[in-house]
């Protein structure tokens, strides 16, 4: 193994956006450790089919002691991480009065307590390198307040807030801590959500002055670019919004369908 080659860990790397960060930064020539709730065995022969390295493990990171093991893994293999995508993350739609307090809190632990844990895990061994960054993976709904997911909203709003607060902190120590807020994005999760009747591609592309949806490839690039010191190395504490327009287009439905 090449000593100098970075390493990159990735959670939720089984499919959509974490499948394709991960990709993306074998593409560029880091090594890569896979975290999900179950082997991410798809995205680890698609890196080592190109000629890249990955490493797989399975466990639930708002589980203190699993992050503990995931570090131990990432470490044993390589003994070094430079690069943190905390992606992991669940989605709920629901009523703010309909929800419950298991529900509320279950959204708050994988999407907010995780990637503090993980941050935490692996920005104290960054901060002894006095090298190393941090992606968070937000949303627009952690801009602004969307109907119907009062916990979802909260779990990124709290995301960015801690995106934020380690920036303030760690910057100066060697630890960049940015975040990355997509907006709709093709993948498992959109699928699921629409399976259910809440929404359509249209009330999506409508709203979308590029009139599309994102693909987790326009994910994993603005990860990628924040992951890379020579490109972003003087990036902290950022918001990085991939959303088509999205949260910069206040105009009225029948307005911005005229400009198409």
């Amino acid at each position: 193994m090449d000593p100098e080659k970075q390493v990159a860990v990735v959670t939720g790397a089984a499919q959509g956006i974490g499948r394709r960060t991960a990709e993306a930064l074998a593409e560029r020539g880091y090594r890569l450790a896979l975290n999900d709730l179950r082997m991410p065995d798809e995205t680890i022969r698609s890196i080592q089919s190109r000629g890249g390295q990955a490493i797989g493990h399975i466990g639930n990171i708002a589980d203190e002691s699993a992050v503990e093991a995931l570090v131990r893994v990432v470490y044993d293999a390589w003994g070094r991480a430079e690069v943190l995508v905390n992606n992991a993350g669940i989605s709920l739609i629901s009523p703010a009065e309909q929800t419950s307090l298991a529900d509320y809190r279950r959204i708050l632990e994988v999407n907010l307590v995780a990637p503090f844990l993980l941050a935490k895990a692996f920005g104290t061994k960054m901060l002894a390198a006095r090298r190393g960054c941090i992606v968070n993976v937000a949303s627009i709904a952690g801009l602004l307040g969307i109907a119907n997911r009062a916990a979802y909203n909260a779990s990124k709003h709290g995301l960015i807030g801690l995106t934020r607060t380690l920036a303030a902190e760690w910057g100066g120590r060697g630890v960049r801590v940015n975040a990355v807020c997509p907006g709709w994005v093709k993948t498992e999760m959109d699928t699921a959500d629409q399976a259910r009747g809440t929404y359509t591609d249209a009330d999506i592309t409508g709203r979308i002055p590029m009139a599309r949806f994102a693909t987790p490839d326009d994910i994993a690039s603005a990860i990628a670019f924040l992951a890379d010191e020579k490109q972003s190395g003087f990036i902290n504490g950022h918001t990085l919004t991939v959303d088509g327009g999205w949260t910069a287009d206040g105009s009225w439905e029948s307005l911005r369908m005229s400009r198409r």
